[in-house]
């Protein structure tokens, strides 16, 4: 934190099943030996309100810690601490940009709680809570129960709720685990058991608001309930200790309905309630347009900065800054994966500022992903409520994770006590009629894994629906989870009411699908459900842990490494196919690694293939 007065700020949450009975931060520092101790401090705040400070006192930048008590009551859902530096090195007057004024907070500083759980009820009013907590400040862990038998209804079921998971997630960290049977869950996990009771046998020994009777379940009349009706239901192990949530019916068509009522938010909130779930009746979703992303620029060549999305996933209205050092308005503006631009995009910018800034040296500033596009001097001596300015956007700039900056730099008429700037009646807004003109088109070349990291082509549409993942008939736990895991990415990295991904192993894939669809295949190199495509040209497996790329060949032993390959479909031009194999288990391990890897947050741009 530097000059005479800094601010850092850091959010945390209060996860839902805490009862926190006391809080304490304790904050590791050094700072500037040229600081007087007297006019020096660093304060902490937490949610604006201040719960201690220290003098800046320690001679040779010697580290110091600063132990301040939360009190629970300030706690809430969502938290923000904030560390404020307020640092002089002249008994009189201190230079704002004088380099000996800072201070560094350390990274080993924290946060400690004491807290006790407390138990949730388990009603799907309350889902996905306790099986996903976003306020949870450790990975949300959940298991599935691995069935008898595994079906391409079973891993189409599963996938579609993984992918789901992963949208709850966005940024969030999340372990997955496969389960042969009830007692191998831990207590800090979450139980998920999907299937038939002919697939999941387990079921007859759990405590549920429905009873099974040979082979399905029945109602309060000892009457089997339809096929096509699916059943949810809230219990828990035999020792109370694992939630577990159950998406079953007495068929498949059941389960899969079960499925689709979760992925739908709406329907879930208003009609899910109590520990069980009829899913009867479930209105079908058509698929949305490919090119409908909603984190990414509508499809129209002109629309409104309104039209795009915040940080908090809303759509953008005016935003105001104020002061010397505003911080600039990001806005996420993410090219579709298939835009191609050329010469004559625009940017109008529609801005108000306050009277008191210093004409001659403040200015508008636009930026996209740190490159500066171009800018605007603040002219009006009185202030404006509406002005514009027009900047053109480079058409080799914007990308499928830009973020684009509008930086206005507010200096103020006359100078205060010491040279300092007077900025708290400095303000300046952004509107949200803001206009965008692009000149763009459609084009896109294929392969090109780059473009996976947007997800494309696999998650257009984004409810998944052309995207079809095959597994080795009799797959293996490494395999299933690679699925899992890569419908987690899909769904983090796609948008929609519903799922439709679909699920199947090597000998149960129509042959219409596999014309049709945007393929996944994963195995490894002797299991591989589509062994035509390693003789696509490029880098290939060969049998005896061979690889070769064009007429270089080697032989590696043993090969750990994963191979994450994608080529045009051999089935259908207009499709790719994506392999996910290796000569091990652990390369197939390795590759499931580079799947989970997450954001740090939901604006930021997937880690690259």
């Amino acid at each position: 934190m530097r000059s005479i007065h800094s601010e850092a700020r850091l959010g945390f949450t209060r996860p839902r099943n805490w009862t926190v009975k006391s809080a304490k931060a304790v904050i590791r520092f050094q700072h500037s030996p040229a600081l007087l101790a007297n006019r020096s401090s660093l304060t902490v705040r937490v949610n604006g309100r201040s719960v201690g400070s220290t003098p800046l006192n320690r001679k040779q930048s010697g580290i110091g810690q600063l132990k301040v008590n939360i009190p629970p009551s300030l706690l809430q859902n969502y938290n923000e601490i904030t560390l404020a530096a307020n640092q002089n090195n002249s008994p009189s007057c201190s230079d704002p940009a004088d380099p000996t004024l800072w201070t560094e907070v350390l990274p080993d500083s924290k946060i400690l709680f004491e807290y006790q759980l407390k138990s949730v009820p388990l009603d799907f009013s309350r889902y996905p809570n306790p099986f996903f907590d976003e306020l949870s400040l450790e990975p949300n862990q959940v298991a599935y129960l691995r069935p008898k038998q595994i079906s391409e209804s079973w891993l189409t079921s599963t996938a579609q709720f993984q992918a789901g998971l992963g949208r709850l997630a966005d940024y969030r960290p999340l372990k997955t685990q496969l389960v042969s049977a009830l007692n191998q869950v831990p207590m800090a996990q979450r139980l998920v058991v999907i299937g038939t009771p002919e697939e999941q046998p387990a079921l007859k020994s759990l405590k549920l608001p429905y009873a099974i009777a040979s082979n399905q379940f029945v109602d309060g009349s000892k009457a089997a309930l339809p096929d096509d009706v699916g059943v949810l239901m809230l219990t828990t192990t035999h020792d109370k200790q694992v939630p577990v949530l159950v998406i079953t019916g007495n068929s498949p068509v059941g389960v899969a309905k079960a499925v689709q009522f979760l992925l739908r938010s709406p329907q879930r909130t208003e009609l899910g309630t109590g520990s069980a779930v009829l899913v009867d009746q479930l209105e079908d979703i058509p698929a949305p347009p490919p090119r409908q992303w909603s984190r990414y620029l509508p499809v129209e060549n002109s629309f409104p900065l309104s039209a795009l999305k915040s940080a908090n996933n809303k759509p953008f209205q005016d935003v105001t800054v104020r002061g010397t050092y505003a911080p600039p308005v990001e806005v996420d503006f993410r090219a579709l994966p298939d835009d191609r631009f050329k010469r004559g995009s625009t940017m109008t910018l529609q801005f108000s500022h306050s009277p008191q800034i210093n004409p001659r040296l403040s200015t508008l500033e636009v930026r996209l992903d740190g490159a500066p596009l171009g800018g605007k001097r603040l002219t009006a001596d009185n202030g404006t409520t509406r002005d514009s300015a027009t900047i053109n956007l480079p058409e080799e700039l914007i990308q499928p994770n830009s973020k684009l900056q509008v930086i206005f730099n507010l200096v103020p008429k006359e100078l205060g006590e010491c040279g300092r700037a007077i900025d708290q009646q400095l303000w300046a807004t952004l509107h949200g009629d803001t206009k965008f003109n692009l000149s763009r088109e459609n084009s896109v070349r294929l392969p090109n894994l780059k473009l996976l990291q947007a997800g494309y082509p696999f998650a257009g549409p984004q409810d998944l629906s052309t995207t079809v993942v095959t597994l080795p008939d009799s797959p293996t736990s490494t395999e299933i989870l690679t699925l899992l895991q890569v419908s987690e990415r899909l769904g983090r990295l796609s948008q929609s009411d519903t799922v439709k991904l679909q699920a199947f192993t090597a000998s149960t894939l129509p042959d219409e699908v596999r014309q049709q669809a945007n393929l996944v295949g994963i195995g490894d190199r002797k299991r591989f459900p589509f062994q035509e495509a390693f003789q696509s040209s490029g880098f290939q497996l060969k049998n005896l842990f061979f690889r070769q790329s064009g007429n270089n060949q080697v032989q590696t032993l043993p090969d750990t490494a994963g191979v994450v390959k994608q080529i045009i479909s051999p089935w259908n031009g207009d499709r790719a196919l994506l392999m996910l194999t290796a000569q091990s288990d652990r390369g197939l391990q390795n590759v499931r690694d580079l799947f989970k890897k997450t954001p740090c947050s939901s604006n930021s741009k997937m880690t690259p293939f």
